[in-house]
């Protein structure tokens, strides 16, 4: 079977879910052919996972202090490149076109006519899940960013609908964890306000990655580089995480048993809606802006959760293999049978 596989590049959650996927995939002994579109190529790293893959422009959102800028977005925007990428895209070739929320693929394969699976969180807003931070303008970029024929979305939680629990790595539960250790990952902020906001609690260390690092001023904030083996390192045996809302990253905390506390973009509908799941669930806590009292509040909290995820990926490559047939209640129930849910303290 041969695969093309669009994946939006422009946050790293869309990626590291389809190294997840790429090794199921490979391992099945599947002919994948990925493609990213959404950043630089200069500005992709560690993907040597993919067996080489194709760059196209693609869209991005454009974020300015912390909130997604949709005039931004649009000046930025090329529009002639995407639709001459969208035509030039020939996917005539392949047996299963899937987007992981790419708009080049997608929209390829509609206009080709090439039936198009979407895999990925974006996908669980076509159900009945918690939602907030709603306007038209995000509503519209939902349903027609990257459209697919089927959809199949993915959550912390099943909130009683037909969508599939995240496609994470499954690493074995850290033995030992530091304190006082935390990781920052704040990418849309600024980072120096980042830094002066955590230099007052000085007796937590605090490893902030970011695509810019900045040097630091104090011994116990340490700056880093994009790294993805450097920051699973720190992620294994930290206390918590400060992050944005992103689906991805929650999801791997929540697999470790790390405690979260997520600052959603501004004017970004999934991620406010992302807080908001994580707050209803008890999974995490949530600041609407950078709040040195919720942040104090949270660091002195030892509460976590710790969950338990089958490997979806496998599950779905199985299921691509078996020529997808409808999901049924009963699938369904059986994978969210195999979560478990742990409450504990640090």
């Amino acid at each position: 079977m041969k695969i093309f596989y669009g994946v939006q590049g422009t946050g790293n959650g869309h990626i590291t879910r389809a190294r997840v996927m790429a090794k199921e995939l490979y391992a099945a002994g599947l002919d994948v052919t990925f493609q990213f579109t959404g950043r630089p190529a200069d500005k992709y790293f560690e993907m040597e996972v993919f067996n080489g893959y194709q760059l196209r422009t693609g869209l991005t959102f454009n974020t300015e202090k912390g909130q997604v800028s949709y005039l931004k977005t649009a000046l930025d925007a090329k529009p002639i490149t995407f639709i001459r990428d969208i035509k030039t895209l020939d996917l005539t070739a392949y047996d299963l076109v899937i987007t992981d929320f790419e708009p080049v693929t997608a929209w390829a394969a509609k206009n080709q006519k090439i039936p198009v699976l979407g895999i990925g969180h974006q996908y669980a807003f076509n159900h009945d899940i918690p939602r907030a931070g709603s306007d038209p303008i995000a509503n519209q970029v939902m349903k027609y960013f990257a459209p697919a024929d089927i959809g199949v979305g993915l959550h912390w939680h099943h909130f009683g609908q037909p969508i599939l629990p995240p496609i994470i790595d499954t690493p074995e539960t850290p033995k030992s964890i530091v304190k006082n250790k935390i990781i920052v990952y704040l990418p849309f902020e600024d980072q120096q306000e980042v830094i002066d906001l955590l230099k007052p609690f000085k007796n937590f260390d605090f490893h902030i990655y970011a695509p810019d690092a900045i040097q630091s001023p104090v011994d116990h904030i340490f700056c880093k580089p994009l790294s993805r083996l450097g920051f699973q390192k720190d992620l294994y045996d930290c206390a918590g995480i400060i992050s944005n809302a992103g689906f991805e990253l929650a999801s791997e905390s929540l697999q470790l048993g790390k405690k979260i506390l997520a600052k959603p973009l501004h004017a970004q509908m999934e991620q406010i809606s992302n807080a908001a799941a994580l707050k209803q669930l008890g999974y995490g806590q949530t600041m609407h802006d950078m709040d040195s009292a919720i942040i104090e509040q949270w660091l002195h909290d030892d509460n976590t959760i710790l969950i338990t995820y089958p490997n979806i990926a496998k599950v779905l490559v199985k299921w691509i293999q078996e020529g997808m047939p409808e999901m049924q209640p009963d699938f369904i129930k059986a994978i969210w049978s195999r979560v478990e849910v742990q409450h504990s303290k640090h």
